[in-house]
C-alpha cells in the first residue's frame, strides 16, 4: 500500500513538473467555440460559464457550461431576436455584465441586412432576474452615432461605458453612466491609433475591455485592421483620476498579444476576460483564424487561454496557443468535460427516449423515466446557422419532423441525416434554464402529447401554447 501511494505521488509530482494536467483536472483544446467565434465574450457565474458572440443575425445566442472546454459542444440557446427595424439585423459584440442583480446584454446592430454598417448603433438589453439567460427587455439605445464594441466597467465606484467611434480613424471613447443603460455625459476619445502597429491595414483602435487588479485599471484594446493577419492588441492604463480624459490613461508603446507565425495563430483580438472557478487564475477569450490569408468574417474561431502578471503588475497575456494543443481547464472546475445532454420535459420531469434503442430509421422518439442511458443521451450539434441537429448517442441518429409535415400533431422520430431544414432545431430560451425546441422548416415545438406524465408518452410537434409540455431542459451528462 505504502509503495502504491508513493508511485501515486511521484507520478503525481511529474505531472506538475511537466506542467501537464493532473487526473483531477479538466482539459481542454481550443478552440471553444467553432461556429460564430467572433468577437467572444465569457463569464462565470453560479457554477458555468456563459458564452456569447457576435452571431452575424438578428438573434443573441448563449453557450452554457460547468467547464471552458465544455463550451465547444454546448449548445446555443437563442436569448433575444431584433425586434425592431432600427436594431433588427447583423448582431455584433454582445457582452453580459452582472450590475445591481440583474445581467445586461450590450450588443451593436443595424438597421437592416445589405447595408448594416453605416447604422450600427450600440444598444442594451436587461435581465428579468439573476439568470443570465434572461428572460431580457429591451432598454435603449446607447448613443445616437455609429458605435462599435459598448463594454462598460466600474472605476472607484461609478460606472462607465466604453466603445469605438470613426472620426477619420477609429477610436476609442469613454463616457460616464447614471445606471447601466442611461449615459450621462458626452463621449470623449481616450485613445487614437498612433503607432505604426495600430495602423496596419487601417487606423483602428477598437473592442475597448477593461481589465482590474490590486486597485490598477488597464484597457487592452485590439488594433489595426480586423482583416489582416496583424490584428492584435493593446493596452492602455489609467494613470489619472478621470477615465473619460485622454490624459488620464498612459498607452503601452508595444502591442500586447498578437499574431504568431509558429503556432498558426493570426490576427488575435476583440477579448474579453474571466477568472477561473476558484478565483486564483487569470484567462483570455479572443477570436482568431488559422492562415494569415483569412479576413474579418465568421471563419474566426473563439479561443482561450490563461495568462499570468509582470513582476510589475501589468498583465501578461503571453503567445497565442496552437488551435488543439491540449491545455489544464482553469482551476476549479468539474474533472470531466460533458460532451452530451440529456432533454427533460419540464411538466413531467422525464428524459426524450429513442424507444428500445432501436437503430430503424422512424423509430418513434417518446418521453421515458430518466435513467442514464445511451437513448437518453444526445449530442446537440451546434450547425453554424443557430440551428442544432440533435444525434441520439445509442444510434447515431437525429431528431426528425415526420414527412416533413408542417401539421399540429406530426410526430418527432429518429432517422439519418439529409441535411434538410426538418432535421434542424433552434433552442429558444423560456424561464428557469428552460427552452421550447423549435423545427427549423416549421416553426412547430417539441411537445408531450396530451401533457401526458406517463412513460413512452409520444413527442410530437405542436404550435407554440407556452406550456410546460413544450418547454425542456437541456442537462449536460
Amino acid at each position: 500500500m505504502a509503495r502504491r501511494l508513493l508511485t501515486l505521488l511521484a507520478a503525481l509530482l511529474l505531472a506538475l513538473s511537466l506542467g501537464q494536467p493532473t487526473a483531477s483536472a479538466a482539459t481542454f483544446a481550443n478552440p471553444v467555440k467553432a461556429q460564430k467565434g467572433a468577437d467572444p465574450w465569457i463569464t462565470y457565474h453560479g457554477g458555468s460559464y456563459y458564452m456569447v458572440s457576435t452571431s452575424w443575425t438578428d438573434v443573441i445566442t448563449v453557450r452554457r457550461s460547468p467547464t471552458l472546454g465544455g463550451l465547444a459542444t454546448a449548445p446555443s440557446v437563442q436569448v433575444w431576436r431584433g425586434d425592431a427595424a432600427s436594431r433588427c439585423c447583423n448582431i455584433w459584440a454582445p457582452e453580459l455584465h452582472y450590475l445591481n442583480g440583474r445581467w445586461y446584454l450590450y450588443y451593436v446592430a443595424g438597421q437592416n441586412v445589405s447595408d448594416y454598417n453605416p447604422t450600427q448603433r450600440s444598444h442594451v438589453l436587461e435581465s428579468a432576474g439573476p439568470d443570465p439567460m434572461g428572460p431580457y427587455t429591451y432598454r435603449g439605445q446607447l448613443n445616437s452615432a455609429w458605435m462599435l464594441d459598448p463594454t462598460v466597467a466600474t472605476v472607484d465606484g461609478r460606472l462607465y461605458l466604453f466603445g469605438s467611434t470613426h472620426d477619420g480613424t477609429q477610436n476609442i471613447v469613454a463616457a460616464r453612466m447614471s445606471n447601466p443603460y442611461t449615459v450621462s455625459s458626452s463621449f470623449t476619445t481616450v485613445s487614437r491609433p498612433a503607432y505604426d502597429w495600430e495602423r496596419s491595414g487601417a487606423p483602428v483602435n477598437e473592442g475597448p475591455e477593461i481589465l482590474q487588479r490590486g486597485g490598477r485599471t488597464f484597457l487592452v484594446y485590439s488594433a489595426g485592421g480586423c482583416w489582416t493577419p496583424d490584428y492584435k492588441l493593446g493596452q492602455l492604463e489609467l494613470t489619472g483620476a478621470d477615465p473619460v480624459s485622454a490624459s488620464s490613461w498612459t498607452k503601452k508603446p508595444t502591442p500586447l498579444f498578437q499574431r504568431s507565425d509558429g503556432n498558426g495563430v493570426y490576427g488575435p483580438g476583440h477579448n474579453g476576460f474571466f477568472t477561473s472557478p476558484d478565483g486564483s487564475e487569470s484567462w483570455i477569450v479572443y477570436h482568431a483564424n488559422d492562415a494569415a490569408s483569412e479576413g474579418c468574417d465568421n471563419g474566426r474561431t473563439a479561443r482561450a487561454q490563461k495568462f499570468t502578471w509582470n513582476a510589475d503588475g501589468t498583465p501578461n497575456l503571453g503567445t497565442p496557443v496552437r488551435l488543439g494543443a491540449g491545455m489544464p481547464g482553469p482551476s476549479g472546475e468539474p474533472a470531466a468535460v460533458s460532451t452530451t445532454y440529456t432533454v427533460t420535459n419540464r411538466n413531467s420531469g422525464k428524459c426524450l427516449d429513442v424507444a428500445g434503442s432501436s437503430p430503424a430509421d422512424g423509430a418513434g422518439v417518446a418521453q421515458y423515466s430518466c435513467n442514464g442511458g445511451a437513448n437518453q443521451r444526445w449530442r446537440l450539434e451546434d450547425l453554424g446557422d443557430d440551428t442544432h441537429r440533435l444525434v441520439n448517442v445509442a444510434t447515431g441518429k437525429v431528431l426528425d419532423t415526420a414527412d416533413c409535415s408542417a401539421a399540429d400533431g406530426a410526430d418527432l422520430r429518429q432517422w439519418s441525416w439529409l441535411d434538410n431544414t426538418c432535421q434542424r432545431f433552434r433552442f429558444l430560451a423560456t424561464d428557469g434554464g428552460h427552452v421550447r425546441i423549435v423545427n427549423q422548416a416549421t416553426g412547430k415545438v417539441a411537445d408531450v402529447a396530451d401533457c401526458s406524465t406517463a412513460d413512452s408518452a409520444d413527442v410530437r410537434q405542436w404550435t407554440w401554447l407556452g406550456n410546460a409540455c413544450q418547454q425542456w431542459r437541456l442537462n449536460p451528462v
